[in-house]
Order: C-alpha cells, then structure tokens, then sequence
C-alpha cells in the first residue's frame, strides 16, 4: 500500500466522514489548498458544511457513500467508528482509511515548522496569539474557534514553512501529530471518560511532548506543577523563569508587561484581552514564536492586535444595562480563573450562566464545579449538555444548584433566558460557560 504521505499528495482524492466538524473542515480546506480533489459527508447540514460547499468541495447530507467510489483515501473523524455506514463500504472497497489525527499528522510532515499547542486550557486562545504574531509569515493554522484575523472561522492554508495547531489530549489524538515545537500551557484532571486519572494524563503530554525531535523546542508553562512532572528530565524553555512578564501593569484586568528572554527584554505586549492567564498565553505564544524565528517587532504587533477568539470571554452584547459575554470554560479550573478576570473589570456584580458539558465530567469533578460557581453573585444552571454520553441517570445540574448557595437551577434554555432578564440591572457582568450550545442564551438575550 502507498504511504499515507503519498495518498496525501496534489491530484489525489480524498473523502472525509463528519466534514462538518471544527478541525474535519479545516483539514477538508487545507487538503483542497494542497490540490486534492476533496469530497464529505456529515451527518446533519452546519455552517461550515456549507462553507465547504461555496468553496466547491461537494458535502453530502447523510452517509450513502455516494462519494467514495474513485476516491484514494478515506479521513474519519474520531465519532465514525466500525460501524459506521461508510467506513465499512470503503472497507469494502478496499479503500485505505486514516483518523483526522492522522492526517494532521502526515500534513505537519510538510512544514518545517510545525508548533503544536497543548494544555487542558487556553490552547485557542495561544494559537490564535500566535497567529497575529505569525501573520507576515503566512503559516497555515488549525484552531478550534473563530478568529477574526481569518475571516471568523479558525483555520487557514498559508503558504508559508509554518504550521500552527491546537493539540488536543482527547483519546491520545496529539501523538499522532508532528510537532517541530510543542508547547504545553497546563495539565489539569479532564477528559476522564478515556484518562483513568491524573497521572496516566501527565503521562500522555510527556509521550506528546516526546514527539520533539532533536533541534526542535518544548515550550512549557514552569508555573504548573503538573507540567513539570510531565517533563521530568527533558529539555524545556521554561515560562515563569526562562521567559518572563516583567513590569506588570493591570489596567482593569487587562495587563501591559514586558516579555524577557534570559532577563533581555525582546517585545513590549499591551494585552486588549483580560485575565493574568491570558499573561500567560501571551508569553507561551511569545516563547513558541521566537524560538521559530519570529522578532521581538513581530510578538509586540501581533500581542498588541489580538482581541481574542471566539466564545473566549467574547463581549456579546448589552441587555437590561448589563454585559453579556460568553465564555467557553467548562473545567473548574477554567470557570475559576475566568471569574478572576471578571471581577477585575469593575462590575458590579458578576453573574453566570453555567450548563455543565458531559456526565462524566460533572460527576468526577462535582465539588470542584461547586466550589468554582460558589464565586459568582448567582449561578444559573442549565441541563447538563450530554455531547457523547447517554445520561447515566445519576447526576444532574439540579444537584450542583443544592450545593450552592444564591443559584438557580433553570434546565432549558427558554427558561434560563426568561430568569436572568428578571434578574439583571445595571453594571452587572453575565458570563454564559460551557462548552455546549450555551451560547445561544446569549444569543437569545441580546435580541
């Protein structure tokens, strides 16, 4: 059989199961700018279905395998499984089939550089820094939310040597990539429906981080206990000591600072997004661009126009004199430095509505979540968005709303949407959280 590499070559047919989803339709678009003849299916129409049809990538709306006939090479997402309808008609044909982590994998191949981020959060956030700073050097990028630098969507093809992307530790999906840099930002307990706990999680950053090879760079976060466990014995450019924020500014929540490198000062940031994590971002995005040959010119530019991504602390709006913003945060930890961030900026009261994202998640962390949404002047709790679980029938968002005092169990959308317009005043803060379809309350509030 040709290698993977060859299949992935100009003039080759490619056909993607769930080209719908964030990173199957970035790589149906990057895997078109190469020069393959692309085709896809998904399960049900989106935007991004139809933004792959505008471009002429032919999308069907179900899995007939109308496409697959003549095609070289078959991607699935991580949801095709077995038994699905056309991974077993391409077996059938003979066809060869590779994960979407594979074929990221194979097309980092092509890129001198290929910096992957890592960490349980703010991997979007980093990338999408790194891609205002990157910008003169036209790099291709993959990163799960929209950016208004590219259009509003999350992934470009460049034509640069560069490749810029999220990795995520779902599944091990990130060792299969091909990091000439990797960068890890946090290890937090997530994700465990797949990780048996913390430590086997650790585990699995220190095998991506591994994936370096020799000349390339590890970039990590030297304030997180976790991360230096994962890189014990390996060689880092280390965050916090290394590369450093010197001269702190707070402006409101929003900090200016000066980016270090071994105590030489390289780049000057005046961050336009809020929160001491975002510090952090900065300098990791900072770190991962010099280290590839960016200028200290490029970092202070590139810092100094970000305005974030998509559904990170993303300003939605104004209802009843109130802000609405909306936030992806679905881990205690997140929901916890989000609110730090908020309470910075001057409101009066900062409220939040938060619909929890996956059973599993809720029951392992259950006090954890409590005691993050404790923080909040009310906490609106909406039905716990089930993603890939079935409901166990043993956990549910009525029972965090018993743990915490002043909250509001709201279950629908409708209903959450009609209690907080009897609630908000003037100079109140409302986060909605999750990484569900808790955005449409936003929505649905701004109106």
């Amino acid at each position: 059989m040709e290698t993977f590499s060859a299949l992935l070559g100009a003039g080759r047919r490619a056909h993607l199961i769930g080209a719908g989803g964030v990173s199957m339709s970035a790589l149906a678009e990057v895997l078109s700018g190469r020069g393959l003849l692309v085709t896809g299916s998904d399960r049900q129409d989106s935007d991004a279905v139809r933004r792959l049809i505008s471009l002429g990538i032919p999308v069907e709306i179900g899995e007939s395998g109308r496409y697959l006939p003549g095609s070289d090479v078959v991607i699935r997402t991580a949801a095709a499984r077995e038994d699905n309808p056309e991974v077993i008609r391409a077996q059938e044909l003979g066809i060869p089939l590779l994960e979407r982590a594979d074929a990221w994998g194979e097309l980092m191949r092509g890129y001198a550089k290929s910096i992957c981020v890592a960490g349980t959060h703010g991997k979007t956030t980093t990338t999408g820094m790194l891609t205002h700073i990157a910008e003169d050097a036209d790099p291709t990028v993959m990163l799960g939310g929209r950016l208004p630098l590219l259009g509003g969507i999350g992934h470009r093809v460049g034509a640069g040597d560069m490749i810029l992307a999220e990795a995520c530790e779902y599944h091990n999906s990130y060792h299969r990539f091909r990091p000439t840099t990797a960068v890890l930002l946090n290890i937090d307990e997530d994700h465990l429906d797949f990780f048996s706990g913390l430590e086997e999680l650790i585990m699995s950053f220190r095998t991506f981080a591994k994936l370096v090879p020799p000349g390339g760079f590890v970039i990590a976060n030297g304030t997180d206990e976790n991360v230096r466990k994962a890189l014990i014995g390996i060689d880092a450019l280390w965050l916090g000591s290394d590369v450093r924020a010197e001269d702190l500014r707070d402006d409101r929540g929003r900090y200016s600072f000066t980016v270090t490198v071994y105590g030489k000062a390289v780049a000057e940031a005046r961050l336009r997004v809020p929160g001491m994590f975002n510090v952090k971002n900065a300098l990791a995005a900072a770190a991962a661009a010099l280290a590839n040959g960016l200028t200290g010119d490029d970092v202070t530019r590139g810092l100094n126009s970000f305005t974030g991504t998509g559904r990170r602390m993303e300003y939605r709006g104004r209802v009843n004199g109130a802000d609405v913003y909306d936030d992806y945060a679905h881990h205690p930890s997140a929901i916890a430095a989000t609110l730090t961030a908020a309470r910075a900026m001057g409101y009066k009261r900062v409220l939040c509505v938060f619909q929890p994202h996956t059973y599993t998640r809720t029951k392992a962390l259950f006090r954890e979540f409590c005691e993050a949404l404790r923080g909040f002047d009310r906490a609106y709790l909406a039905d716990i968005y089930a993603a890939r679980e079935n409901d166990p029938g043993d956990i549910h968002s009525k029972m965090l709303a018993q743990q915490i005092p002043g909250s509001v169990y709201t279950g629908t959308h409708g209903k959450t949407v009609d209690a907080v317009l009897n609630d908000l005043q003037p100079g109140d803060m409302l986060m909605t959280m999750g990484a569900g379809d808790v955005d449409g309350v936003a929505a649905r509030l701004i109106l």
